[in-house]
């Protein structure tokens, strides 16, 4: 259908047809949080249209943002030196580029020609400011605007790329001159490939503060970040299905779209690619980035070195040329990541890098949620959240995201394992490293050797051999475990700077990809004690590399380095003592025990995100009960309860189309309690697998089975799915239709109130969140809260459009309850029938689908 414009009071939102009258209530909701800079939790159930609601409502708003910031810009310009402090709306010329240039506070008792002098400098700094910035934004959008229409783009790029393969083809003849001729030197007892695994020689934060794998030149490419919209998910599929809504939206040939990813989702390098592991392919990334940079400042130094064999390679696609162009294409016409990923490989540029080089153009950046919640991620993307918007939308799990992103959990035999491989490392390069290097790898050693101990375990023995006398379950506070440790010396800052500035795991991890598994006669008899203990370690890792069992083992990234993963722990350990916890679990063995670090406190990470942005939009398909992000989330982020604002909006499905029944007895009138004594399994038809490439055969086999149902004339009448609650059918799949007619919730599925990280959390909430009056303590509620959201996500998956209907069975007397029964979506709510019996219950659904099967 045709475009259309919807008018919702005086705002005007284009829609690409005549949307529901929630989808209104929802977009000028929206719409009211962003102009005034409100925390929204919005609640818009599957099927009515979120995603065009969430993209015609907030680019409406940044397209009257942008159109009032250009007029007020204007005016300033045209009056000169008017007079910022008559004006009574003063938040439009608070951006980026004019923050702080008026109203700057004068101090007491100043002489009035002095502060009138002042104020003057400032507005005629703010106007040279404004008509600067003004240049550059018409500078701009006319070179997207000549992008948009210009087809020799393409031309222009294989052109640039042929040349760069011209030069690559010279310079490589160039090198084996070289290499081959009288000139050429060896560094002694070293091998080829074997120089990058040197540490190159290490200065703390006091001697550099020069940020790792930033070349010179980007610094001439930083340009002004304009007001946007930050749009997160939680996987890349849904963000390229809401690429796709954008671009079907009214929207779509005008915004300037950037859609962020990952290295291992956007890298175009097959070398790098092809290491499997995220934390590999990142750290090969940045390598190669760092050795671009150095050999450029090694060639400006005029004092000559030792000289060394050839470092890493420079990466070929990560070309300031190539980029930029690859920059301006994304920008001309909306992209998602699979586009861009071929674009980089047609134009042989740097799909990560390019796209991280058209934030500050774009006015929609599409990112997973992951990489706007963690700071060290968002600061390496050039992500700036001041003033800026950001809308997380399938938010449902967002606190839990967040707990685990930030929590870690190591074992003893990786503990073992980085140790013996640091040891060896440090014997063979020993003599090459700088005395600054050795007293790092030193401090990491007596770390791990620590760890090991508080364990009850000894570094120097197998830990798959090595039974512990003490086992079970200890938790303790951050600063007791620094403590018990004996570790409370040493500075886990500077520990966990060095590893980030020296890429010690992916050093290591080189090291032992070279010595680990094949060894030449010269190393043989040194490494062979370590040859043996990584194969103690793992005894299949020889044939496991040579063949692997099957073709899902063929498909698994090779593990990273042990240390990589430690380097997590260390991190975790910094974090406040009250906002943390580790738990030690010993397990009879050492190599089955574990430390891990458990965060208490996700606000801690969500605070700066809030602080920071103008307005933030938490959005999905069922946030009830929204008391966890009001409590764990914002206040204690320290959002103040005003500044929240809720919206939740009905289902588009006519009222007699969904049945949600209680049924608090069976057919033996027998009160239906499914609690862990209680529970019986039933014999399972089709039940969801435990491995994830299984799920598309099982859902294949369950759509024939009702596909068939109509053929076979009463011999196959249906189809019976059992899965798990919070399991691979429970969200995220479409059972719409015949697919999902009934959705059966059996018992309620409440955690492990045993769980020792459970109760800490339940207890940090008790003493941390105050106890609203007539309500449950924190703690308790945080249980029952954490049962209702994975009811709601699971019961949810039936209605999936306007037309369709199902019936929903809450199999458990304790749904009946009215505290369980608040926590229900409002549009499951309102239609909830409770059955004391059975019968009555079986009635009621035979007769609600005799009836809309007829009229279907």
């Amino acid at each position: 259908m045709a475009n259309e414009t919807q008018k919702v009071g005086a705002i005007h939102f284009p829609f690409p047809f005549t949307p529901y009258s929630i989808q209104e209530d929802f977009m000028a909701e929206l719409y009211r949080v962003l102009e005034a800079g409100k925390i929204g939790i919005f609640e818009s159930p599957t099927g009515t249209g979120k995603s065009l609601s969430l993209i015609c409502g907030a680019l409406s708003w940044l397209r009257d943002f942008e159109q009032k910031k250009r007029e007020e810009e204007a005016r300033l310009i045209e009056t000169g030196t008017g007079s910022l402090h008559d004006e009574k709306d003063e938040s439009l010329c608070l951006s980026s580029s004019c923050e702080g240039a008026a109203g700057t506070p004068r101090p007491a008792g100043e002489p009035a020609w002095v502060t009138q002098f002042v104020q003057k400098k400032e507005e005629r700094d703010l106007v040279d400011r404004l008509k600067a910035e003004q240049a550059r934004r018409k500078q701009r959008e006319e070179r997207l605007q000549q992008l948009q229409h210009r087809v020799q783009l393409k031309y222009a790029a294989k052109r640039l790329r042929q040349e760069e393969e011209e030069t690559e083809n010279l310079l490589r003849l160039s090198r084996e001159m070289l290499e081959t001729g009288p000139e050429a030197e060896r560094l002694e007892q070293l091998e080829s490939g074997e120089e990058e695994l040197v540490l190159a020689e290490y200065e703390s934060d006091e001697e550099k503060k020069v940020a790792s794998g930033v070349d010179e030149d980007e610094d001439d490419l930083e340009e002004e970040h304009i007001t946007k919209i930050y749009y997160c998910s939680r996987t890349h599929s849904q963000l390229a299905q809401f690429v796709h809504e954008v671009k079907k939206s009214p929207f779509g040939k005008d915004v300037r779209l950037v859609s962020l990813g990952s290295r291992q989702n956007l890298c175009v390098n097959e070398d790098v690619k092809s290491l499997g592991s995220v934390q590999l392919i990142n750290d090969r990334c940045v390598d190669m980035q760092r050795s671009r940079h150095e050999k450029k400042k090694g060639a400006e130094e005029e004092k000559p070195k030792r000289r060394r064999q050839e470092k890493q390679a420079a990466c070929p696609f990560y070309n300031h040329e190539q980029m930029g162009l690859l920059r301006d294409e994304a920008l001309a016409e909306v992209k998602d990541i699979e586009q861009l990923l071929a674009l980089g490989k047609e134009a042989r540029a740097c799909p990560y890098y390019g796209s991280r080089l058209a934030i500050p153009a774009a006015q929609l950046v599409v990112l997973p949620y992951q990489m706007l919640l963690h700071a060290a991620t968002r600061q390496a993307a050039g992500i700036r959240l001041q003033d800026q918007v950001v809308i997380i939308d399938e938010a449902h799990n967002l606190i839990d995201t967040i707990t685990g992103m930030h929590s870690v959990e190591v074992s003893g035999s990786q503990l073992c394992q980085a140790h013996s491989q640091l040891l060896q490392y440090m014997e063979q390069y020993g003599k090459r490293l700088k005395a600054k290097n050795l007293m790092y790898l030193k401090q990491i050693l007596y770390l791990l050797e620590k760890f090991v101990a508080v364990l009850g375990g000894n570094i120097k023995q197998n830990p798959n051999t090595q039974s512990l006398s003490q086992t079970g379950t200890e938790l303790k506070t951050i600063n007791d475990f620094l403590f018990q440790s004996q570790i409370d010396n040493i500075n886990l800052f500077k520990v966990q700077r060095y590893c980030e500035k020296s890429m010690i795991s992916r050093k290591l991890f080189g090291f032992t990809e070279r010595y680990g598994a094949v060894f030449s006669s010269r190393e043989q008899p040194k490494l062979a004690g370590f040859q043996q203990f990584l194969q103690s370690l793992q005894p299949r890792m020889t044939e496991a590399l040579a063949a692997p069992a099957d073709e899902s083992q063929a498909s698994t990234p090779r593990p990273a380095s042990p240390l990589m993963h430690i380097e997590g722990f260390l991190a975790a350990l910094t974090t406040a003592n009250q906002d943390g916890r580790v738990i030690l679990s010993r397990q009879g063995s050492l190599s089955q025990s574990t430390l891990k670090f458990l965060l208490l406190n996700p606000a801690v990470h969500f605070a700066q995100v809030v602080k920071e942005c103008r307005a933030v939009v938490i959005a999905g398909g069922t946030m009830q009960p929204v008391s966890d992000f009001r409590q764990q989330l914002l206040a204690c982020a320290g959002v103040e309860a005003e500044r929240v604002v809720e919206f939740s909006c009905g289902h588009v499905i006519p009222p007699d189309n969904i049945l949600p029944l209680v049924i608090c007895s069976g057919i033996s009138n027998q009160p239906l309690e499914f609690t862990f004594q209680k529970r019986e399994l039933p014999q399972m038809i089709f039940q969801e697998p435990k491995s994830a490439h299984q799920v598309e055969q099982v859902l294949l086999a369950y759509s024939r089975c009702i596909q068939a149902c109509g053929q076979e004339r009463g011999q196959v009448t249906g189809a019976l799915l059992l899965s798990v609650v919070g399991g691979k059918m429970s969200e995220g799949i479409n059972f719409s239709d015949n697919l999902g007619r009934c959705v059966v919730m059996v018992g309620m599925p409440f955690p492990n109130i045993r769980s020792a990280e459970l109760q800490e959390k339940m207890a940090y909430l008790d003493q941390t969140l105050p106890r609203a009056p007539g309500q449950a303590p924190p703690g308790k509620a945080l249980v029952e809260n954490l049962c209702m959201k994975a009811v709601n996500q699971s019961i949810g998956r039936a209605i999936r459009h306007q037309k369709d209907f199902a019936s929903i069975v809450l199999l458990d007397q304790r749904y009946a309850r009215p505290p369980v029964l608040a926590k229900l979506p409002a549009w499951i709510r309102a239609r909830v029938e409770v059955k004391a019996t059975f019968g009555p219950a079986i009635a009621a659904m035979q007769k609600f689908h005799r009836e809309k099967s007829a009229s279907s």
